[in-house]
């Protein structure tokens, strides 16, 4: 898959809450720097990770409002809308960058305010 269709499906995988499939999209030595879990290496250990994913949120879409490839990279402004499974609102802006290397996701970051995910961090 081309860059801009790898990021499609991204997007259209996790809001179908499709976990295990949306990791597939990532390399099996994926690196991520994510905002609330931290640094993470491995398709594996981020497959396991979103194993939870269900257990933290009743309802959760990561919808673009802008997205710009190029070439192997793409960067990606979107809105996440979710509900936790104790009913508290997550409404947050988030930016997300793809480094996408022979049609997977080699290295994604992603950067947002924390404070609306304060629900779920515990805070």
């Amino acid at each position: 898959m081309e860059t801009r269709e790898v990021i499609t499906r991204y997007y259209e995988l996790a809001n179908a809450g499709e976990w295990d499939t949306w990791c597939d999209l990532f390399a099996p030595d994926q690196v991520m720097d994510e905002q609330l879990a931290g640094h993470v290496e491995g398709r594996e250990t981020l497959r396991g990770m979103m194993k939870g994913f269900p257990e933290t949120y009743a309802s959760f879409a990561n919808k673009p409002v802008h997205v710009v490839v190029e070439g192997e990279q793409a960067a990606v402004v979107s809105h996440i809308s979710a509900m936790t499974v104790g009913g508290e609102s997550i409404e947050a802006g988030v930016c997300n960058y793809f480094v996408v290397t022979d049609g997977l996701i080699s290295y994604m970051s992603n950067f947002h305010d924390s404070v609306p995910f304060a629900p779920i961090l515990g805070k």
